[in-house]
């Protein structure tokens, strides 16, 4: 699988993580007779995503790490730790927002304003705990990526271009996934 998404061609990446998704949404649009209907499929659209885009993330981290040299050590623990928080987090969000605040009066749950507060609260410490796995993760396939390339220690301002591109995904994909076919061939 590490494989694959290192030696893929750009838009191969580009069509599994963004066209697969967009072309659901195009195929389900007229099926769905109210354009709200859509929303029912919206986890499964997000899964296409997540599994293309975090599985990419965790190819070329873990991937690319036979290529750094063996006297840089990289954090990879830390980065498996902090990609699995957003993975843990996705499902946990989709399953409350099943029930609030849209379905407590369908289930016939009354819940009153303490226990709404605390789990905003949970909501708000996973969002963000989520947010910076995220985060650290673009930022540490950024510098996996420019070490191999320099085959030396580096700084955030060697790789701050492939980080953005890497959090512009969409755009950065076009760039950066060649870069990665030149180092593994």
């Amino acid at each position: 699988m590490i494989e694959k998404f290192l030696k893929a061609k750009h838009w191969q990446i580009f069509i599994v993580t963004f066209g697969l998704p967009f072309l659901l949404q195009l195929i389900l649009m007229p099926i769905e007779s109210n354009p709200v209907g859509v929303m029912k499929y919206m986890p499964i659209i997000m899964i296409i995503f997540i599994a293309g885009f975090f599985g990419w993330l965790w190819s070329v981290a873990i991937g690319l790490q036979v290529k750094v040299p063996a006297d840089i050590k990289m954090k990879v623990l830390k980065f498996k730790i902090l990609l699995f928080i957003p993975l843990i987090y996705l499902p946990i969000i989709f399953g409350l927002f099943e029930f609030l605040p849209f379905g407590e009066k369908e289930i016939g749950l009354e819940l009153n304003i303490a226990i709404k507060a605390i789990l905003f609260g949970f909501i708000f410490i996973l969002h963000l705990l989520s947010m910076f796995g995220i985060f650290y993760s673009l930022y540490f396939v950024a510098k996996t990526i420019k070490t191999v390339e320099l085959q030396t220690k580096v700084s955030f301002s060697d790789f701050a271009g492939e980080f953005l591109l890497i959090w512009f995904f969409p755009i950065g994909i076009w760039v950066v996934q060649p870069k990665i076919n030149k180092m593994i061939n």
